[in-house]
Parts: structure tokens; C-alpha cells; sequence
């Protein structure tokens, strides 16, 4: 079995607004936050702040998508060039 690698760290320093600082502090000293650090609370909450960002990013391009009148014909094309096949598939699905 192989084993899993722990992924590059980067040591930096951060400033913190002290009512951030107190209140990340807290959740981890109260075990709110589940996270045994400071520094774990941090990093997740970078990561869901990034995670997010990425989710913001995927919603503007469908909604260029929706907005976007060549695309909608294309897509109109699709579904009539499939609808025949996707009904068969509706069918088989609701006898099994």
C-alpha cells in the first residue's frame, strides 16, 4: 500500500483583526470548530473561502451560458437530436 504524501507546507506570518483572532481563538480552545489549532482553523477557512470563489466562478460562466443565444440554439439542437432516445430511456426506466 502506498503511503499517502503529505502535501508542501509554506510557514508565513498573518495579521488579524484581534475580534477575528478572539473569536477563531475561542471555537478552537471550546472545540466548536472540531479543528485542534489556530493555524487548522485558518487554513480551513481559507479553503472554504476558495472553494466558494471556485462555486462563484462555475455559477458566472453557466449563467453566460444562459444568456448566451448561439449557445441556447445548440443546446435546442441536442435535445431534439436526442429526445427520441431519451423518452426510450424514461420508459425502460419506469418499468423497471
Amino acid at each position: 500500500m502506498r503511503k499517502k504524501k503529505k502535501p508542501e507546507k509554506v510557514s508565513m506570518t498573518v495579521r488579524l483583526p484581534r475580534s477575528i483572532y478572539k473569536q477563531a481563538k475561542a471555537m478552537v480552545e471550546n472545540h466548536v470548530s472540531n479543528l485542534g489549532s489556530l493555524n487548522d482553523f485558518i487554513v480551513a477557512a481559507a479553503l472554504s473561502f476558495l472553494r466558494a470563489a471556485r462555486r462563484r466562478q462555475i455559477d458566472l460562466a453557466f449563467k453566460g451560458m444562459s444568456e448566451d443565444r448561439e449557445f441556447q440554439k445548440e443546446s435546442q439542437l441536442v435535445a431534439e437530436e436526442f429526445e427520441s432516445s431519451d423518452w426510450e430511456a424514461f420508459q425502460v426506466g419506469e418499468k423497471q
